[in-house]
Parts: structure tokens; sequence; C-alpha cells
């Protein structure tokens, strides 16, 4: 029936009508109430693109490393910097600065941006050295270090925990079954 084009009562009536199939009991009550039917779309739907985007994928190509150092937050409140980037792009296009002057002046507040962040925390870390505590979480930390930061304390939890140690020695005792049961039992 997969190769056959149309909906489920179009495709039963022409097998019971073809002779290749026997009428179904249900047949008779879906031709009275036919199930509804959704319209389909014509032509392919259209990509929501805003007017930022291509200055997006500008930052993109400038700073590949962005995608990982600056995650996107869904459920956070601030725009990822390529978003930011972006709207100041075109902020200052509406002002009359040209696209490249404009690119240039939004990439300079970025850097200026990132290196104030990394010099404010590399502050905090002297200030809590000089005070002899801990220093501080990194409140700028890579995406990739936020991740390690989660799965740490699974990766942890594989020497520590008891039900982990015991699921290794069980199957430290299967491989050596089988070890054994392929090298011909004894020696």
């Amino acid at each position: 029936m997969s190769l056959m084009r149309g909906d489920l009562l179009s495709q039963t009536r022409k097998l019971v009508k073809g002779l290749a199939k026997a009428q179904p009991v249900w047949l008779k009550a879906m031709e009275q109430a036919p199930p509804a039917t959704f319209p389909r779309v014509a032509e392919k739907i259209p990509t929501i693109t805003l007017p930022e985007d291509a200055y997006v994928k500008k930052f993109y190509k400038k700073y590949p490393e962005s995608k990982s150092h600056d995650p996107i937050r869904f459920h956070a409140f601030d725009p990822p910097p390529s978003r930011i980037f972006a709207l100041r792009v075109l902020e200052l296009k509406e002002h009359g600065v040209s696209e490249e002057r404009a690119m240039a002046i939004a990439d300079m507040e970025y850097l200026t941006e990132k290196k104030a962040k990394k010099k404010a925390y590399s502050r905090l870390k002297e200030i809590a050295r000089i005070q002899g505590k801990r220093p501080p979480p990194n409140p700028y930390p890579s995406a990739i270090k936020e991740i390690q930061a989660e799965e740490r304390k699974y990766v942890r939890d594989r020497f520590f925990n008891p039900k982990m140690l015991e699921i290794v020695k069980q199957q430290k005792a299967e491989a050596m079954e089988r070890f054994n049961a392929r090298a011909g039992g004894d020696w």
C-alpha cells in the first residue's frame, strides 16, 4: 500500500475495487464520515531570516572559536555575542555609518569587551590569592568547560560508587569466562 498515492480510504477503495482485498467492515462507516484532510503546502516553506543574520554569519566566519566559547543559552536573557555584534552593526548603519566602518567598530567593541572580561577575572583571582582564599569560579567560562564541569561528578563517580564497582566486577568476570571458553578451558 505504500506505493499507492492517497490516504487510507482511497487506497482501500482501490484495493477493494481491484479485488485485491476483501471489503473491510469499517470501510462503509469511513465513507459516510471520512476523516478530516489537511491542506498540503504546494511550495517550499520559506526560511525565517532576520536582518542581522548576514552579520551573524560574518561574525562566525571571523571568530569560529566563538561558537564553542560563547554558547547560545536559550534560557538566558542576554543574547549571544554574535547577535550583539550584528545588532550593533545594524544600529551603526542606521546612523549613516558605512558597512565596513560599522563592522570594524562593532568588532573593536567585541574584542574590548572580551579583554575586559578576562582582565576582570584575572584581577578577581589576584585578589583571592592575596587574601589567601580559593580563586572564584570563572564567571565567563567556555561552553566546553561548562559541560566538563557538569560531567566531572559522573566521571569521578565511576571510580568510587559501589554500584559501578560491582558492575565492573561482573563485566570482568563475564569477560574472563568468555576468554576461558575461547581458550579451551583448562590449561
